[in-house]
């Protein structure tokens, strides 16, 4: 849980304060922020807590992640709005301003986007271990996080950008960076593999939601 609050509080930190580039073979230039590289580390956790433990705890942590955004956003408006004092050179309040003054629709498309894809690859992957009876984890990594990208992306940047930045820019940036986080996944699937094993071996748990209470606003275990 603390590794899962950790990753998204990062990530939503630096995911639109640093932009980078990358020029693609048969794209050209390609503009991401610098979250993406990070982000989709939380659905490799969420993939291994359901996975090996269930929805139901999964739920637990997708909730303790979502306060915890809840409070990073309320601490960085007070920080913001705090008076300055007369020594602080100017700069330095332009750069904490910078870092921690989103506005308050990136913060609304943060906290709903991470909710919603958090909630949907977590019920995916539950829903497909439990069609494919434990078999085939790569197809319930990788799928999962298809629908929980999608859920977050459609979400976050129509919400955090669209009438700021040209549709067609909000619609490239969405569909590169989904490809990116979903690209990412796939990557990682043999660590995801060797961590899930070794948490069913050592913890000596394999859950399967059979009879879970799939509604996101409970905690019931």
């Amino acid at each position: 849980m603390a590794a899962f609050v950790a990753v998204i509080l990062c990530s939503n930190l630096i995911g639109v304060h640093k932009v980078s580039y990358v020029n693609l073979p048969f794209y050209g230039e390609y503009i991401y922020g610098a979250g993406v590289l990070f982000f989709p580390i939380s659905y490799l956790f969420g993939d291994i807590l359901t996975e090996v433990y269930g929805y139901a705890r999964s739920r637990r942590v997708i909730w303790a992640g979502f306060g915890a955004l809840i409070f990073a956003s309320l601490m960085a408006v007070t920080v913001t709005n705090l008076p300055v004092a007369r020594t602080m050179p100017p700069e330095y309040v332009e750069a904490v301003n910078m870092i921690f003054g989103q506005t308050p629709r990136i913060v609304a498309a943060s906290v709903l986007g991470f909710w919603a894809g958090e909630f949907v690859n977590s019920f995916v992957l539950a829903k497909m271990k439990l069609l494919t009876r434990g078999r085939w984890l790569w197809t319930r990594t990788i799928g999962s996080t298809i629908f929980g990208e999608m859920a977050d992306s459609l979400i976050f940047y129509p919400v955090a950008f669209l009438g700021v930045w040209p549709t067609e820019q909000v619609v490239s940036v969405m569909i590169g960076n989904y490809i990116l986080k979903v690209l990412w996944e796939v990557l990682a699937t043999p660590f995801t593999y060797i961590i899930v094993g070794f948490l069913k071996r050592t913890e000596n748990v394999d859950h399967y939601d059979k009879d879970t209470n799939f509604n996101p606003f409970t905690l019931e275990t």
